[in-house]
């Protein structure tokens, strides 16, 4: 009894604990979806990737001011270079990437906003607890605010809102999955080795979008 009474004690204690800042497993597979406040991007794309590596496959479809595109990119941070890859005629363009990379995690500075339970928290497996942090971060636009939530349990990012000078931009993560389901993914194919680096304004991260 003595002992079952120590664990009950120890696992309200667990429970209680106030949500740390954390990041996400360095390799997921997925899904995301990136809209804007003023309706004119909508995205939906499959993503890979490898915190460890430093790289990012994504391979997406949208709209932008009412006009459609299909894209898969490639980014390699340590190299320096983004990939756009065009299966059907067997091409590439390899264009400079000037960005860092950022892991997925919240932020060391940001501010715990609430833990709530998406879905129902009547029974297992009918939610999910997640935690909402909010801060700051500096963007070449200036100040930007955001709000990022993660599941309590494996820092899975679930949503992400930035508030800077052009509005609000909305990504949604979801159909995670730990591990790269492909890892070739994240290799440029054969075709791209003879691409020649082209001169023009290196490209980042977010002007993908």
């Amino acid at each position: 009894m003595r002992v079952l009474v120590l664990f009950s004690c120890l696992s309200v204690g667990c429970l209680s604990q106030r949500p740390q800042q954390c990041e996400s497993p360095p390799l997921l597979t997925g899904h995301l979806s990136v809209s804007t406040q003023n309706e004119q991007l909508m995205v939906f794309a499959k993503y890979s990737y490898d915190a460890l590596g430093e790289r990012i496959r994504l391979r997406d479809f949208g709209t932008y001011k009412n006009k459609t595109f299909h894209r898969d990119v490639l980014l390699l941070y340590r190299q320096g270079v983004m990939y756009e890859i065009n299966y059907k005629a067997r091409s590439c363009c390899k264009k400079p990437l000037n960005d860092d990379f950022h892991p997925l995690a919240v932020p060391t500075n940001s501010s715990l906003l609430g833990q709530v339970v998406l879905g129902s928290s009547s029974g297992p497996g009918q939610g999910v607890l997640v935690n909402t942090w909010g801060g700051e971060l500096q963007s070449k636009e200036g100040k930007a605010e955001y709000m990022s939530t993660v599941t309590e349990f494996g820092c899975i990012p679930v949503t992400t809102l930035v508030h800077s000078s052009s509005g609000w931009v909305v990504t949604s993560f979801y159909n995670n999955v730990i591990g790269l389901v492909d890892p070739e993914d994240l290799i440029p194919p054969s075709f791209c080795k003879g691409a020649c680096l082209e001169r023009q304004e290196p490209v980042t991260f977010f002007s993908l979008f």
